[in-house]
């Protein structure tokens, strides 16, 4: 059996990629058509942390103990361990992970607005990403506003990354500038799995808390932009590469996405301590295959763009397969 047959995944990428790039005129013009058709969205329909969410109105108060912030499809709610725990705690640490997640989100969003300010700079005069990127430089503030506002209202004190993780998101913050393509792949690793989560949400929850309900309506609709424009950045700028920087992006794809997908889909270590919630317990939760299978979702839509741009190869699998981002069948 080859390696189209054994995964015809990649099969299918395959074709895609020769179909989508083989008039390199026509696709440099439905690039810019695809810019300048994102740009306008950003004028016409854009919002204010502030004028656009009433956090004074009477149901938008947080209480921690409000039964509407108790986890739902996370894996920790299968555990017998939070099953046992009185409602207000389940709550409390429903409330502690949105926070938290907020906080880790604002933080990702300061590394996004830094490299795409780098990726900015060398552009030349008349580039057409050029609006489009300071139109997600400003939609990312005022992001950040809303995720920090709510943190400030949640009564918790998430710390967002740890020291190391800070300290390499420099790094991310230059790729900006001399890989871009390896910094489209973290933007999506950032954005793909907590776009993932917040939809599914807004689509089978009713009982969503109307402030978490109406930050992530809006962080939604802004970043369906953003995201557009980084897999229309990859799609046109990955198949130029060369060997070198493609290699470099096989093996470091992987090792992104998944770090990023777990940062936003498991409880932080301060959750974990405040809570005490036990060792055999996150491993019940978080090795489990509901878990596994919810990573694989939260990262479909980039791992199926991985595959048509051929970062995702048959020689890369195992890389993705242990990382947990690479279905099981």
């Amino acid at each position: 059996m080859n390696s189209a047959e054994a995964h015809p995944e990649i099969a299918r990428g395959v074709l895609d990629e020769e179909l989508s790039f083989s008039d390199r005129d026509a696709e440099d013009e439905a690039y810019r058509q695809n810019l300048a058709r994102l740009s306008h969205a950003s004028v016409v329909k854009h919002f204010d942390a502030y004028a656009d969410v009433d956090w004074d109105a009477p149901e938008m108060r947080i209480d921690p103990a409000d039964p509407r912030w108790e986890l739902d499809d996370d894996a920790l709610v299968r555990t017998a361990w939070y099953q046992a725990q009185p409602p207000e705690v389940r709550s409390a640490i429903g409330l502690a992970m949105i926070a938290s997640f907020m906080k880790l989100g604002l933080q990702f969003e300061s590394v996004l607005k830094r490299g795409l300010l780098e990726f900015a700079w060398k552009l030349p005069n008349g580039a057409p990403e050029f609006r489009y990127v300071y139109h997600e430089v400003i939609e990312e503030a005022q992001h950040s506003l809303m995720f920090q506002e709510f943190v400030n209202r949640s009564g918790m004190e998430p710390a967002g990354l740890p020291g190391w993780q800070r300290l390499g998101s420099r790094q991310v913050v230059r790729f900006g500038r001399t890989f871009p393509e390896l910094f489209f792949v973290f933007v999506l690793g950032g954005e793909d799995p907590i776009d993932h989560v917040q939809r599914e949400m807004l689509r089978h929850r009713g009982d969503l808390h109307p402030l978490f309900r109406r930050i992530s309506q809006i962080h939604v609709t802004e970043e369906a932009r953003h995201l557009s424009f980084a897999r229309l950045y990859l799609r046109r700028q990955v198949p130029r590469l060369g060997a070198v920087k493609l290699n470099l992006l096989r093996l470091r794809a992987p090792l992104i996405l998944g770090l990023m997908a777990q940062l936003m889909l498991r409880p932080s270590p301060e959750i974990v301590a405040r809570f005490r919630i036990p060792a055999p317990v996150l491993r019940e939760a978080y090795r489990s295959a509901h878990h596994r299978a919810r990573t694989v979702a939260a990262i479909a839509k980039v791992r199926s763009l991985c595959v048509e741009l051929a970062i995702a190869t048959p020689r890369a699998i195992p890389l993705w397969r242990a990382a947990g981002l690479w279905p099981s069948a």
